[in-house]
C-alpha cells in the first residue's frame, strides 16, 4: 500500500474515532495500534508498554500542571477586579478608553495563568458587565475578550508551548522567551486596532465620567504590584537562568497562593476546587500527550513521517508555499480540535517536512501556536467562544462575528513573524 493511501486510512479512521465520541487519547492510542499491527511487523502490544512507561515520567512536563494549578488559583482570587481598578484610571483618554482594559488584562493574566479559557474566563467575569453598564458597543467588548484572550496560549508561562516543547524535544525556557516578542506585537496589534475604530467613529466609544490625578492613578497601580511580581518572579526566574520553567512554576503556585490569600477572597473550599480543576485538565492533557506518544513511536515503525515528507518535497515547495498550505491545514483542523489536541496530533507527521525545509523548531512553535490561537475564536469547537457564552448567555455566532476582526489581526501576526523571523529569534539567540 502507498504512503499516501496509508495516511489516508488512519487519517480515516482517527476522524471515525473522533466522530464517534471516543476520548482523543483513545483514539490516538487506537489508530498507533492499527498503524503497527497493519504497517508494521512490530509488536504493538509491547511498544505500547514501553512507550507508556517511556514517556510518563518527564521533568520538563511537570511544569504544566503546575502552570495550571497557577492559573486555577488565580481564576478564584481577586486578581480581576484588583487589574480593573489598577488599569481604568490610565486609559480612560486613550482611544477606545476601557475597551483597552480587556486588551492589556488579557496579556497581563496571560502572563502568569498560560491558558486562553482561564483568561477569557477572569477577565471577562470583571470586563464584560463592567463595560456593558458603560455602554461600550457590544461587539468591541466581545471581540476584544475573545480576541485578546488568546494571548494566554503565546505569552509566557503557555501550557501549549510546553506539550510543544515535550513533543518536539525543544528547550521549554528557549520557546517561553521566544513567545515575549510576538505576544506584545499581537498585544500593540489589538490596541490599534480598537484605536482605529474608535478614530474612525468618535460615536462609537462612550464618554468616560472617571477623572484622577496622577497621584490617584499611582494610588490605583498598586493594586498590579502583587501580578507584577508574580510575572517577574516566573518569568524574571526563567530568564535569568536562576531555576528551569518547572521550578519557576512550582515557585508560581506559592506565590499564587499567597497573593490570593493576601486578597481576602480565598479560602479552603476554593483553593479544594482549583487543585480539583487542575487535576482533571493535568489527567486529560497527560492521556493526550501519551496517546500521541504512542502514535509517534507507531509513524517511526511505519516509515510514514519520513516517506509522506520526502514525497511532499517531491513538489519542492518552498518554506512559504508549505507554511501556507500548513496554516490553511491548521485552521482546518482548529475548528473541529482544541489546540494543544492539534499540536500532539500533528507535530510526529508534520516536523520531518518542515525541518526537511529548513525552517526553524523553535520559529516554527510560536508560528503554531499563534495559529491554533486562531482556532480558539472560530467555530464550532472555538473555545474561548464557548467561555465567553457562558459568562454572558450571548449566541456563539455573535461572538465568533465580533471576534472575527481578531481572528484576521492573528493572521497578519502569522505573515509578520513569517517576514521577520527576528521577532521570534533575537531574544533566545540572546539568552544563549
Amino acid at each position: 500500500m502507498s504512503d499516501p493511501v496509508t495516511a489516508l486510512v488512519l487519517l480515516g479512521v482517527l476522524f471515525a474515532l473522533l466522530a464517534s465520541g471516543v476520548w482523543i487519547a483513545v483514539a490516538l492510542g487506537l489508530v498507533a495500534f492499527v498503524a503497527i499491527t497493519l504497517f508494521s511487523g512490530a509488536p504493538a502490544g509491547l511498544i505500547l508498554a514501553t512507550t507508556l512507561w517511556g514517556h510518563s515520567h518527564s521533568w520538563a512536563l511537570a511544569a504544566l500542571p503546575l502552570f495550571i494549578l497557577m492559573g486555577e488559583i488565580l481564576l478564584r482570587s481577586r486578581l480581576s477586579e484588583d487589574m480593573f481598578s489598577g488599569l481604568a484610571p490610565w486609559l480612560v483618554k486613550a482611544p477606545g478608553r476601557l475597551l483597552h482594559v480587556n486588551v492589556l488584562g488579557c496579556a497581563i493574566f496571560a502572563a502568569v495563568s498560560g491558558s486562553s479559557a482561564a483568561t477569557a474566563a477572569t477577565i471577562g467575569r470583571m470586563s464584560v458587565p463592567e463595560l456593558t453598564k458603560r455602554g461600550y458597543p457590544e461587539g468591541l467588548i466581545l471581540g476584544t475578550l475573545a480576541g485578546s484572550a488568546t494571548l494566554g496560549l503565546l505569552i509566557p508561562p503557555s501550557i501549549i508551548l510546553i506539550v510543544y516543547g515535550v513533543a518536539t524535544e525543544q528547550s521549554i525556557a528557549r520557546l517561553f522567551v521566544a513567545g515575549i516578542l510576538p505576544g506584545l506585537m499581537l498585544v500593540l496589534l489589538f490596541a490599534g486596532y480598537v484605536a482605529v475604530r474608535a478614530w474612525s467613529d468618535p460615536g462609537l466609544i462612550p464618554t468616560e465620567t472617571l477623572r484622577a490625578s496622577f497621584r490617584e492613578k499611582i494610588r490605583a497601580s498598586r493594586n498590579l504590584i502583587p501580578v507584577a511580581l508574580l510575572i517577574g518572579g516566573v518569568i524574571g526566574s526563567i530568564y535569568t537562568g536562576i531555576a528551569s520553567p518547572t521550578d519557576a512554576a512550582a515557585l508560581g503556585v506559592v506565590l499564587a497562593t499567597v497573593l490570593a490569600w493576601a486578597s481576602g477572597t480565598f479560602s479552603w473550599g476554593a483553593f479544594f476546587e482549583a487543585l480539583m480543576s487542575a487535576t482533571r485538565t493535568s489527567c486529560m492533557i497527560a492521556a493526550i500527550l501519551l496517546g500521541a506518544a504512542y502514535l509517534s513511536v507507531a509513524m517511526g515503525f511505519t516509515g510514514l513521517p519520513r516517506n509522506l515528507a520526502e514525497w511532499i518535497g517531491t513538489f519542492g515547495l518552498s518554506p512559504y508555499a508549505l507554511l501556507a498550505v500548513l496554516t490553511l491545514f491548521f485552521i482546518l483542523l482548529g475548528c473541529f480540535l482544541d489546540g494543544i489536541s492539534v499540536v500532539v496530533l500533528t507535530t510526529s507527521i508534520i516536523m520531518p517536512m518542515v525541518t526537511a525545509v529548513g525552517i526553524d523548531p523553535l520559529w516554527f512553535g510560536i508560528y503554531l501556536v499563534i495559529v491554533v490561537e486562531m482556532s480558539q475564536i472560530t467555530p464550532p469547537v472555538g473555545f474561548n467562544l464557548f467561555v465567553i457564552q457562558g459568562l454572558t448567555g450571548i449566541d456563539i455566532l455573535r461572538i465568533a462575528k465580533a471576534a472575527f476582526p481578531f481572528f484576521l489581526l492573528l493572521l497578519l501576526g502569522v505573515i509578520l513573524i513569517t517576514v521577520f523571523p527576528q521577532i521570534v529569534t533575537v531574544l533566545p539567540d540572546a539568552m544563549g
